[in-house]
């Protein structure tokens, strides 16, 4: 049984920065692909960053691009996204997915969420 469980969010001032995880169990996921989505009150849920555990390429959308940071830990089962320069329209809850396949392919698996608040 596949488990992620995401931490690390919390309230944060605009500019500031937070580091989220996602600790991933219940199999080998050298063949996943792991993907930061993150949705606010009122909006559909979008795509943040993705990274192929086997080889670490790295994938962001645009609004996060040059702010955001997702990498892997293997010795931990650990995906992180390092937060910078943090807006108030980052404000949303965070999830983490897996699948096997194509980045842009649909997550199986889903965390429970992270909220993170940006205050301006």
């Amino acid at each position: 049984q596949v488990q992620l469980v995401e931490s690390g969010g919390g309230l944060v001032q605009a500019g500031g920065s937070l580091r989220l995880s996602c600790a991933a169990s219940g199999r080998t996921f050298s063949s996943y692909v792991i993907t930061w989505f993150r949705q606010a009150p009122g909006k559909e849920r979008e795509f943040v960053a993705a990274i192929r555990w086997s080889g670490g390429s790295t994938y962001y959308a645009d609004s996060v691009k040059g702010r955001f940071t997702i990498s892997r830990d293997n010795a931990k089962n650990t995906v992180y996204l390092q937060m910078n320069s943090l807006k108030p329209d980052d404000t949303a809850v965070y999830y983490c997915a897996a699948h096997v396949g194509p980045v842009a392919g649909n997550p199986r698996y889903w965390g429970q969420g992270t909220q993170v608040t940006v205050s301006s």
